[in-house]
């Protein structure tokens, strides 16, 4: 029998490519090896993932609905008045009141002898593919690009039509959420060289565009070197983590599970938005769900005392990061300074059927955040409450030497951006105290 040498050769590269890539996805499942006491009641990847998603998510996320419509609002929870920050449905010009420290706007010409806003936001993440414009996906840039484009001064509407180009506007924004993410006050630019814009004309235009969906709470002129991002002093997150009704019981701060909980059983809606760069982590055959002798319940105390550790320092976050850039991957560009960081047990009222809902409310401020850095202190948190592992357990896993030494991120219907503070900040703005 003849073989040709050609056909025998590819067939052998084949199957070493294939040995090679079965050896790799083996690898890609490795746990971490943990040296604490907790070693060994520590949940697994999987394990992490199913307790964080068996939760009734569709309350949170008709909660964050019902808070775009103006019908209910975060700082109502807490017993406090609306931050000061920016002022419900405040519509004003202000050249002369800046965010920023700025050169008189009046007195010089060429590219600062242009119109900037400042436009705050508050839209509902289950109704967005996220923030950043994609192609074919249903963004809130784009949405907002959309509405701008009336808006756009004449020499670039020309330039978009000689390139058959959509006429839309350019916008800036403080910080890119992520799919199923909601905002309070999102901050956001974009400007123009038309002097003859009225505001509430921009107004309209965006609270137009998706009725229920996104509304503008602030809209300012300001100053051209206003940044919303660059200029930002400290953002300020809010994570909604479902407790009553979600698993099997729920006693003084604490929750559990049994070991046949199943991730899809208990959310109802089934639409809680699962994250696609997770999903590799949750395939390997030898995890288990949550059973035997590793604990099944937490205390909210515990996660605020994990927490709690990590105000007041300067860390650098990458174990708590995912998907960065390689650039920035390593040194300043991943350290951040946290100024706020606490868990307390809260009620939330349901949009549907009534009563209140018991959650646990994670808040976290700080100069800056990672990549998807909140929905992973928040599940870590978590893992490291349930363990039992000391309350400096955040602090050691900064040194960790691998990213699966920390969760998979928690879902993102229970993440909300509060707020972007351009003033130093002031633990008066915080809801927990």
């Amino acid at each position: 029998m003849l073989r040709c040498p050609t056909a025998v050769r590819t067939l052998g590269n084949l199957m070493e490519n294939h040995s090679q890539i079965r050896s790799a996805y083996q690898k890609a499942h490795f746990h971490y090896n943990h040296t604490d006491s907790a070693n060994f009641s520590r949940w697994t990847a999987k394990e992490c993932y199913q307790f964080m998603y068996a939760r009734p998510w569709h309350k949170v996320v008709d909660f964050y609905a019902d808070m775009v419509k103006g019908h209910t609002s975060l700082s109502g929870l807490f017993g406090k008045e609306a931050q000061a920050e920016h002022e419900d449905a405040e519509i004003r010009e202000d050249h002369e009141k800046s965010e920023v420290v700025s050169f008189p706007v009046k007195d010089r010409g060429g590219r600062w002898d242009r119109v900037t806003f400042k436009i705050v936001l508050s839209y509902h993440g289950g109704s967005f593919d996220g923030w950043q414009k994609q192609p074919g996906l249903n963004t809130v840039q784009g949405l907002v690009e959309r509405s701008l484009g009336q808006f756009v001064d004449e020499r670039k509407a020309q330039l978009l039509k000689d390139k058959n180009l959509p006429l839309e506007a350019c916008t800036v924004v403080a910080g890119r959420t992520d799919k199923g993410v909601s905002a309070s006050q999102q901050v956001c630019s974009f400007y123009t060289w038309r002097k003859d814009i009225k505001i509430q004309d921009v107004k309209d235009a965006i609270d137009k565009a998706a009725p229920g969906k996104i509304r503008v709470v602030s809209l300012t002129k300001v100053s051209r070197d206003f940044h919303p991002n660059f200029s930002a002093k400290w953002r300020h997150y809010l994570y909604l983590f479902p407790i009553d009704d979600a698993l099997n019981g729920e006693q003084d701060g604490q929750m559990w599970i049994n070991s046949c909980t199943d991730v899809h059983q208990q959310n109802e809606c089934g639409k809680s938005a699962i994250d696609e760069s997770n999903v590799d982590v949750m395939d390997d055959d030898n995890d288990e769900l949550v059973h035997g002798n590793k604990p099944t319940k937490f205390e909210v105390s515990k996660v605020n005392r994990l927490l709690g550790q990590l105000e007041g320092k300067l860390l650098s976050y990458k174990m708590f990061a995912r998907d960065l850039k390689a650039s920035r991957n390593t040194g300043p560009p991943t350290e951040c300074f946290v100024f706020h960081a606490r868990a307390i047990e809260i009620s939330i009222p349901c949009a549907k059927g009534g009563g209140h809902m018991k959650t646990m409310c994670i808040e976290l401020v700080a100069n800056r955040f990672l990549r998807r850095m909140v929905r992973v202190l928040v599940a870590t948190a978590i893992r490291e409450a349930a363990a039992g592992a000391d309350d400096d357990a955040l602090l050691r896993l900064i040194d960790a030497t691998c990213r699966r030494a920390t969760a998979p991120p928690a879902p993102p219907d229970g993440l909300c951006m509060v707020d972007v503070g351009y003033t130093d900040y002031d633990r008066r703005n915080c809801l927990i105290p």
